[in-house]
């Protein structure tokens, strides 16, 4: 194992000294929370697919694919179509409002006031998922060194944290590149043909499992569906998505770059999918799904392959979590802590809330590792962040891209009505129910379109800064806050 505890040591050693660069970078607002806006298609595709693809697409595809075979594959499936419905429609617009947060996309739109209550929200959906990232340096570090739950813990978010405060978005960028490039060889170029070639091939697979191991639609269309509501609907307003989005050198990058990295995943999803299969080949009687990955890596794989597939998860996982983190101290900050203690952002003042955005990712930080070393189950975790983000929130985001009715109350009804609907349904269905987040929903479009018409228009002024800033003109109001309109 002495090579393979080299390969990791190096890589985790190389995400500290990517900090550390990336801190000489980042001297502004602007450069911290979104690297300048000026990433281009190679960098933007390369970090936009590591964030989205992280432990639960990894690990949890890989666990998928062991007990549902090829059909396995439609949840990590179900995040690229995401990915490629936001670039396609969406990512140019978004890119063109150069705000820093989806609250503030909502101020601008809707004209103030539903910023703190959606900053919650969406404080809430990118704290959970940045607990459930940290979580699985458990299972790798296990795997790896045979080490304590909460110590691997520590030792993984530690350095996440670490990278994350020095450099902010910099930092994250550069480090996520490499952990594409990572998690591209040890994957798809390393693991998918090892998996394969061990299992006997193809057709060997075929004979020893059950046919339904090869059906695409054998997890059940239900699943599928709500997959779709969870993952697909997630992927178009989730605050860590959106911060990549700002980080965009141009319109057209946003949408190509976006593309690319939507399609990759699709290919990663079927990857997962059938490492997961020919490891039900190898192994049938493994105590869980998720056991699947670290078993064919750890009995399968030879010396030095196995570090590098091994570091390969641990990117995948850093990625996740350092985007999650960085997403959830810049809600934390700017749609919270600002507006409460009333504070005023202007861009000639921006080089001076570099400390204050690093300080809130240093106290995320504690936050997110103190948190996740006390939660256990991660599936339940993950579900209601992902519930209260849909529930919550995707009605006013896409009601005020898509409808000029919509107005703030209308946009405030539909997050509270949402979140409380979808909490008071797990209580009653079960956390895991697939009910909570279908009936939220429709709570929350019924809320929206029923209050936006009961109350007067938005302000023209508002709507008029609105369209302004869609067509990428007056791009020196970007951190100005819009005042509201009775």
């Amino acid at each position: 194992m002495a090579v393979d505890y080299t390969v990791i040591v190096v890589y985790l050693a190389g995400m500290l000294a990517m900090g550390w660069w990336g801190m000489r970078r980042a001297r502004s607002k602007s450069e911290f929370l979104v690297a300048g806006r000026r990433l281009g298609p190679a960098m933007y595709s390369g970090t936009m697919a590591a964030i989205v693809l992280g432990g639960a697409s990894t690990i949890g595809g890989v666990g998928l694919g062991y007990q549902y075979g090829l059909s396995g594959a439609w949840m990590v499936f179900t995040i690229g179509l995401g990915l490629l419905a936001l670039s396609v429609f969406f990512s140019a617009r978004i890119a063109r409002l150069k705000v820093y947060t989806v609250s503030e996309m909502l101020d601008l739109r809707y004209g103030g006031r539903a910023g703190v209550i959606s900053g919650v929200v969406m404080w809430a959906y990118t704290l959970m998922l940045a607990v459930t990232s940290t979580i699985a340096y458990a299972t790798i570090f296990d795997v790896l060194f045979d080490m304590n739950r909460t110590v691997a813990i520590i030792l993984g978010g530690s350095i996440v944290v670490a990278y994350s405060t020095l450099g902010g978005m910099w930092s994250i960028t550069l480090t996520d590149m490499v952990q594409f490039v990572v998690k591209t060889i040890g994957v798809l170029l390393l693991l998918l043909p090892i998996a394969v070639v061990k299992a006997g091939g193809f057709s060997e697979m075929k004979a020893k499992l059950p046919t339904s191991y090869f059906d695409p639609l054998g997890i059940g269309g239900q699943t599928i569906f709500t997959y779709v509501l969870i993952y697909t609907f997630g992927m178009l307003i989730g605050q860590d998505i959106w911060q990549r989005v700002f980080t965009a050198r141009s319109d057209r990058t946003a949408r190509w770059g976006g593309t690319v990295a939507g399609t990759y995943c699709l290919a990663y999803a079927l990857a997962g999918a059938v490492i997961g299969t020919a490891a039900k080949v190898l192994y049938p009687r493994l105590g869980g799904p998720d056991d699947a990955f670290a078993t064919i890596v750890k009995d399968e794989l030879p010396v030095g392959v196995r570090g590098l597939v091994l570091a390969a998860a641990l990117a995948a996982v850093m990625s996740t979590s350092s985007g999650a983190l960085i997403a959830c101290a810049t809600v934390a900050n700017n749609d919270i802590w600002s507006r409460l203690k009333g504070a005023v952002r202007r861009d000639g003042e921006e080089h001076d809330e570099v400390g204050g955005n690093r300080a809130f990712i240093l106290i995320m930080g504690v936050a997110v590792i103190g948190t996740a070393i006390a939660l256990n189950n991660v599936v339940e975790a993950l579900t209601v962040a992902y519930n209260l983000l849909v529930a919550g929130l995707l009605v006013p985001i896409l009601g005020g891209l898509l409808w000029k009715r919509g107005t703030v109350q209308g946009a405030l009804a539909s997050v509270i009505v949402g979140g409380l609907a979808v909490i008071g349904l797990m209580a009653g269905y079960g956390i895991l129910a697939n009910e909570p987040v279908y009936y939220g929903l429709l709570a929350s479009l019924a809320a929206y379109v029923v209050t936006s018409l009961a109350t007067r228009p938005t302000d023209e002024t508002v709507l008029a800064v609105w369209r302004e800033r869609l067509a990428g003109r007056n791009p020196e109001l970007a951190s100005e806050p819009v005042p509201a309109h009775q």
